[in-house]
C-alpha cells in the first residue's frame, strides 16, 4: 500500500460510532491522521430508526472533522455474529476447506444459505488438531448495515468482527505477551472477553455491559433510559467493597451501589469464562487484565477487577505503537482512546497481514466486485461490436478500390463501376459539406478569440505609467461600431492624425461593413516634462506598429494632451479587416 493512501476504519457499536483515518508511516507502521466519534443516542427499547441514525451520525462525524475517503473497513459487533471455536482432526491441507464447510453447516444455527460466514485457522494443539474459529452473521443484518454505511457516502472494502479487530490491535501494540492476557472490552450491550496466550486466542461475549447499568439506574430512579445514561456519566462510579465512607451525595451513593451490583454480576460471568477457558480450551491462568470499551472508564472499574481477579489490571492503549499526526490533540485523543481499540485493528487490515483476517463481506458486494472484474470484458465486447461496422466499411472500401483498378481492363463491368463512382461522388459531396461547416466553425472560433488576443497584445506593449481607457473599432469610412471617434485634438505636445484607410496588399477600398481600424484611447501619469510624455506615447505607438495585428507603420498618434492630465488617442490600422 502506498504511504499516502488513506485508510478508513469504522466501528459501529451499540451506542457509539467511531471512525479514524490512517495511513502508513515512514517506518511501515500505522499513523493516525484524523479521528472522530459520536453517540447514537438510542434507547435500547426503541431502535426502530437505528439504521437512519447510523447514516446521519456517520455523515456528521465525517463532516465535522473533514474526513475524506470512500473505501472503508468497518466492523460488526460481536453480539451480532455467531462465533464458535472448533477443533478439526489432522487432515491433508487439500481437505481442510471441505471439513470446515461441513463444520459450518453443523455448527451455525441458521440455514447456511441465509448467512455470511468465514473462518480462520488459528493453529494446532499438541495433539495435532487444527484449531479454527468460525464466524457467521445473518445476511439481512449485514446487508442492512452495509446499506447504512454506503448511504453515508462510504464504499465497503472489508467487513471485520469487532473482537477479532480488537485482538489484532492488541497484538500490534503489545507484541507477544508473556502468559495469559485477558482483555475485558466493556461496551454498551455486551462485554467481549479475549483470551490471548502465545498463539492461542479465545473470545466470549457476555450480555452484561453499560446498558445493563443504565437500565438498572432507570428502574431504580424511575426515569427514562437516556436520562439514566446521563446520570451514570455524571455521578457514576463503582462502589468500593467493605467499609468505606459513602459520598455525601445520596443520589451518587445509590448510583455507585447499583453499578457495583451490575459489575459483580459481570465479574461472576468473567470468572466462569476463565474457568471454561482453562478447562475446555487448555489455557493457563490469567497473568494480566486489560480493560477496554466505552463503559470501562467508570471510576474504580480497574480497582474492582484487581480486587476480584487478583491480577494486575491496566487500561488497554490502542495507540501505544501508532504514530500520531502532530495536528491531532493529544488531550482529545486521551478522552476516547479506551474505545478505539477495534478501530485501530480495522486500520491494520489494509496496512499489513494480521493474525486474524476474517471478512464477512455481503453477497451484494461480492456480486458488485465480480461485475467490476468482468467490466473490462464487457468494454472489449462493446468495442468489438462498434468496430464491426467499421471493419465492414473498410472491407467495402477495399473492394471498391479493386473494382476501380479493374475498370481500365474489364470493360464489361463499366456500368457497375459507374454506379460505384456515383456513390463515391455522393460521399465526397458529404465530406465537402462537412468540411465547409467545419471551416465556418473554425472561423467563428478564431473571431471569438481575436479580440482577447488583440487586447492582450496591446496591453503587453504598454509603456510604464500608461493605461488604456477604451478601444473603438472603426468601420470603413471612419465610422465607429460603438461610441464613434473623436475629432483630432491637440494637447501640449504634438498634433497627429491618421491617414485615410487603405487595404493591405490590394490598395482597394475595404467593404463598407468591415472594421479596418482601432481607435485606442488612453491615459497616463503626467510628468514635469511634456515633451517626455509625448515621446512616451510615440514609443507606445511604435511598439504597436510591430504587432502582428496591425499594419507596419500604420499606428498613428492622433492626440496627446498633457494638461491637466496625460491623455492620448492612437489610430491603428488592422492588418486584415474584419467583416461584420
Amino acid at each position: 500500500m502506498l504511504g499516502s493512501e488513506k485508510i478508513l476504519g469504522l466501528d459501529i457499536g451499540a451506542s457509539t460510532v467511531k471512525i479514524a483515518e490512517f495511513q502508513a508511516s515512514k517506518g511501515h507502521g500505522l499513523k493516525l491522521t484524523n479521528f472522530n466519534y459520536a453517540d447514537l443516542g438510542i434507547d435500547p427499547e426503541h431502535e426502530e430508526n437505528r439504521n437512519a441514525l447510523i447514516v446521519s451520525t456517520v455523515r456528521n462525524v465525517l463532516r465535522e472533522k473533514n474526513i475524506r475517503g470512500s473505501r472503508v473497513v468497518f466492523s460488526v459487533s460481536g453480539q451480532s455474529v455467531f462465533t464458535r471455536f472448533v477443533k478439526l482432526p489432522p487432515v491433508d491441507e487439500s481437505k481442510v476447506g471441505q471439513i470446515i464447510q461441513y463444520e459450518a453447516q453443523q455448527n451455525v444455527p441458521f440455514p447456511i444459505d441465509e448467512v455470511i460466514w468465514d473462518y480462520q485457522l488459528i493453529g494446532s494443539n499438541t495433539q495435532g488438531e487444527l484449531e479454527v474459529v468460525l464466524l457467521a452473521i445473518k445476511s439481512d443484518i449485514i446487508e442492512e448495515l452495509k446499506d447504512a454505511v454506503e448511504a453515508a457516502g462510504l464504499r465497503t472494502d472489508t467487513v471485520d468482527v469487532a473482537p477479532m479487530a480488537l485482538y489484532n490491535s492488541v497484538r500490534y501494540n503489545y507484541g507477544d505477551l508473556e502468559g495469559c492476557t485477558v482483555v475485558v472490552d466493556i461496551g454498551a450491550r455486551t462485554t467481549n472477553l479475549l483470551f490471548i496466550e502465545k498463539n492461542k486466542v479465545f473470545s466470549r461475549a457476555i450480555p452484561i455491559a453499560g446498558n445493563a447499568i443504565t437500565q438498572s439506574i432507570a428502574t431504580e430512579f424511575n426515569i427514562p433510559f437516556l436520562d439514566a445514561e446521563q446520570l451514570k456519566r455524571l455521578k457514576g462510579f463503582v462502589a468500593l467493597g467493605g467499609a468505606y465512607e459513602e459520598p455525601p451525595d445520596e443520589q451518587q451513593a445509590r448510583v455507585s451501589k447499583i453499578i457495583r451490583n451490575v459489575m459483580t454480576r459481570l465479574h461472576a460471568e468473567v470468572a466462569r469464562s476463565i474457568n471454561f477457558y482453562r478447562s475446555q480450551q487448555g489455557g493457563g491462568a490469567p497473568t494480566r487484565l486489560l480493560l477496554s470499551g466505552g463503559s470501562s472508564v467508570i471510576p474504580y472499574t480497574d480497582r474492582f477487577f484487581n480486587e476480584k481477579i487478583q491480577v494486575p489490571v491496566e487500561y488497554f492503549n490502542p495507540f501505544r505503537n501508532v504514530e500520531i499526526d502532530p495536528h491531532i490533540s493529544r488531550e482529545e485523543l486521551a478522552r476516547c482512546a479506551h474505545f478505539f481499540g477495534e478501530v485501530v485493528g480495522l486500520g491494520l487490515r489494509r496496512l499489513q497481514e494480521c493474525p486474524l483476517e476474517v471478512n464477512l463481506i455481503p453477497r451484494s458486494i461480492r456480486s458488485r466486485r465480480a461485475l467490476e472484474q468482468k467490466r473490462p470484458y464487457f468494454i472489449a465486447a462493446a468495442v468489438a461490436l462498434l468496430l464491426a461496422p467499421l471493419c465492414g466499411w473498410l472491407y467495402s472500401s477495399r473492394v471498391a478500390k479493386q473494382k476501380q483498378q479493374e475498370l481500365d481492363t474489364i470493360r464489361t463491368q463499366v456500368e457497375q463501376m459507374s454506379m460505384l463512382r456515383e456513390k463515391v461522388r455522393r460521399e465526397e459531396d458529404r465530406i465537402n459539406e462537412v468540411q465547409t461547416k467545419a471551416d465556418q466553425i473554425v472561423a467563428l472560433v478564431e473571431k471569438r478569440s481575436f479580440w482577447t488576443a488583440l487586447i492582450d497584445d496591446v496591453t503587453q506593449r504598454l509603456e510604464p505609467n500608461l493605461w488604456i481607457t477604451s478601444f473603438e473599432p472603426q468601420k470603413s469610412g471612419g465610422t465607429t461600431t460603438g461610441a464613434g471617434t473623436s475629432a483630432p485634438t491637440t494637447g501640449r505636445g504634438r498634433r497627429g492624425g491618421a491617414p485615410p484607410p487603405t487595404t493591405e496588399g490590394g490598395g482597394g477600398t475595404a467593404p463598407a461593413n468591415a472594421i479596418t481600424e482601432i481607435l485606442i484611447n488612453g491615459r497616463g501619469i503626467a510628468s514635469l516634462d511634456p515633451g517626455q510624455d509625448v515621446k512616451l506615447v510615440q514609443t507606445f505607438a511604435e511598439r504597436l506598429g510591430e504587432s502582428k495585428f496591425f499594419q507596419k507603420g500604420a499606428v498613428k498618434v492622433e492626440t496627446v494632451k498633457t494638461e491637466p492630465e496625460l491623455t492620448f488617442t492612437l489610430r491603428a490600422r488592422l492588418l486584415n479587416e474584419i467583416s461584420l
